[in-house]
């Protein structure tokens, strides 16, 4: 039976598969450890610049546990197939800020922070999703429980801190640009996703072997995710409410390591 568990479990189980599908989550970690710790560096705002700065902290180390699991089964990352690459697909539909601008060692401006929390926020969303439905299959496991356990806490984290944020600025008066950049990405995001999910798709099918009808399944089922998306789904990206965490990313960062 096809199903998300039986999914993972395979993907898990097959060398290959596994090592592309840390290669991916690791580089996307990676580089969005990078995009905060610049942002960090470029934020006027003394009070969040170091909740930033713990964002990309995280992110960081959520790169470094993909790879501590490929270490542990002998395997090396392996190069990322670009039309994987969900950051980078991203920023060339212009959503977010873009590398470039995050390479000039200029201050952000207040728009700048806005577009950077909706893109936080939508994406938090779809990475806090991802890690509570990996923590369902593999919360328990011995190997990599304990990895998407830990993630799966600090994307819920990461989502609380761009609730908080986003609030504090929708009552200074930015309601009307917040709602307008987050509808913007979100409707990229949905698009974004769907392609993605049907390249890693394409992908572990040539990894694993699978027949033409099990791949045919596995990309009606993904355009079957968009369309409710696209109709309805998208709504829960765009909402604010406060969180139960609130200043979840205040506070030293956690010396908690994984081995």
């Amino acid at each position: 039976m096809l199903s998300a568990r039986s999914l993972f479990q395979e993907i898990h189980d097959d060398d290959d598969a596994f090592r592309l599908f840390c290669s991916i989550a690791a580089k996307g970690e990676d580089q969005g450890g990078w995009e905060n710790g610049r942002i960090s560096a470029l934020v006027a705002d003394q009070v969040l610049a170091p909740k930033v700065a713990r964002h990309g902290a995280d992110e960081d180390k959520h790169g470094r546990i993909f790879k501590a699991l490929l270490h542990r089964r002998g395997l090396a990352p392996v190069d990322v197939p670009g039309d994987t690459d969900y950051t980078m697909r991203l920023e060339r539909q212009g959503i977010g800020l873009a590398h470039s601008r995050l390479r000039r060692d200029e201050p952000l401006t207040e728009e700048d922070v806005i577009v950077y929390l909706a893109h936080s926020r939508v994406t938090e969303q779809r990475a806090s999703e991802q890690m509570r439905l990996l923590t369902k299959v593999f919360g328990d496991h011995p190997d990599i429980g304990r990895a998407v356990r830990m993630i799966s806490n600090d994307e819920d984290n990461h989502l609380a801190f761009c609730h908080e944020e986003l609030l504090r600025l929708a009552a200074a008066g930015h309601g009307r640009t917040i709602l307008r950049h987050l509808q913007e990405t979100a409707h990229a995001e949905i698009r974004t996703y769907r392609d993605v999910s049907l390249a890693v798709m394409a992908h572990m099918g040539v990894v694993l072997d699978w027949p033409r009808a099990r791949s045919a399944a596995l990309a009606a089922g993904i355009r079957s995710v968009y369309a409710w998306e696209r109709a309805a789904g998208w709504h829960r990206m765009t909402s604010l409410t406060m969180p139960e965490r609130l200043n979840a990313l205040g506070g030293p960062v956690p010396q908690e390591t994984f081995a």
